[in-house]
């Protein structure tokens, strides 16, 4: 992969998920990232688990695609440290390009220039927890 400018993270993570190209998708990453993920466990360490949990992902979904959308995104940064944060909507798309359903979260990326290549180095996501009901908000309101 040619090296890539921090701005063009999220086209190149979406470009990966909708393709689900679990090589494309896994090269943006830093071989030693630390990802706190919304879903099921606390964190996964280094690249290899982070794989494992996205090929999970891509094969569960059969046909269907996911498209992802980066809204209010906001990049600081400097020659070796940067970070991203977001609003990430995914979108379940069927095999015809129907949507059929989406939902959001919040993303930080921090990303490290390491010989001239960005990398991400940690990523978070997170979603509001309603107090009333003490479930999870998936969309924005």
């Amino acid at each position: 992969m040619n090296s890539l400018t921090v701005d063009q993270f999220p086209e190149r993570y979406a470009a990966a998920v909708f393709a689900k190209d679990v090589d494309a998708l896994l090269g943006l990453y830093d071989d030693g990232v630390r990802l706190f993920d919304l879903w099921g466990v606390w964190s996964y360490e280094g690249a290899p688990a982070w794989r494992q949990a996205v090929a999970d992902w891509f094969a569960s979904l059969g046909a269907q695609r996911v498209g992802v959308g980066f809204d209010d995104v906001s990049i600081i940064g400097g020659d070796d440290l940067a970070t991203v944060n977001a609003i990430i909507t995914y979108r379940d798309l069927s095999p015809d390009g129907t949507e059929e359903g989406s939902m959001q979260n919040r993303l930080t990326w921090v990303l490290k220039n390491t010989d001239d290549k960005w990398k991400i180095i940690h990523e978070h996501t997170s979603a509001p927890v309603d107090f009333d009901t003490s479930t999870v908000m998936l969309h924005r309101g």
